[in-house]
């Protein structure tokens, strides 16, 4: 894509929906930190289940750590691997109490001591809580920067640094998030649904999917 065409890109996506957000839900920092944590491998929706009533009775990491790993198991056994992430959640949270004052740090470099916080999941509550212009590479990203054009890489740490290089203002605070709900809804893996895109003229795909699939029969494009 060329600048041009990827300023019209986001221009139509901040058209579409000016205001994105994750789809997480989560009442403050600590609890943004705990469901990003929990979201790998598992869907938004399956999170949201999970952590309801987890979050209803535990917002700061003290109580996390008064509800214990086998408790918060109870919680979040319907997340895929959640004994591991139980275990991250139950440590990150005790590192928090003793060594930031129980207070969610805002820069990358502390965000992924915490056990379980890689460097996607630090963009993300970089991006959300804090207000900073990251880009958070998940599967649809990565699948999305690399079928459309935008931004090609082999790894996440790759497109994101094409990412960084090329997504222009004012478009840089949202961009992560306008990407992820467009590879979740309408650029899918199986089959892209190009037929209501609206930035399809932009895109380099070429195996464009420009009707949708008939009844009992299943179109499938290449990512």
């Amino acid at each position: 894509m060329t600048r041009d065409q990827i300023f019209e890109f986001f221009r139509r996506l901040a058209e579409d929906n000016p205001e994105p957000e994750t789809e997480l839900e989560y009442g403050n920092a600590f609890q943004l930190v705990v469901a990003v944590a929990l979201s790998a491998q598992a869907t938004d929706v399956g999170v949201n289940k999970a952590t309801r009533a987890l979050f209803a009775s535990v917002e700061t990491p003290e109580q996390m750590l008064a509800l214990g790993e086998d408790g918060l198991k109870q919680h979040i056994k319907t997340i895929g691997l959640f004994n591991s992430k139980a275990k991250n959640v139950i440590a990150l949270s005790r590192l928090l109490v003793e060594e930031y004052d129980s207070e969610v740090p805002a820069t990358r470099e502390d965000l992924v001591r915490l056990p379980g916080v890689g460097r996607k999941t630090a963009n993300v509550v970089l991006n959300c809580w804090f207000g900073q212009e990251t880009f958070a590479v998940d599967t649809h990203i990565l699948r999305l920067g690399n079928r459309t054009g935008l931004a090609k890489g082999k790894t996440p740490e790759a497109v994101e640094a094409k990412l960084e290089k090329r997504v222009p203002q004012p478009f840089r605070r949202h961009a992560h998030h306008w990407l992820i709900l467009h590879g979740r809804y309408i650029c899918k893996a199986r089959t892209p649904e190009c037929w209501r895109c609206p930035v399809v003229d932009l895109c380099s795909y070429r195996a464009k999917v420009m009707e949708p699939p008939r009844k009992g029969r299943v179109q499938q494009g290449s990512a």
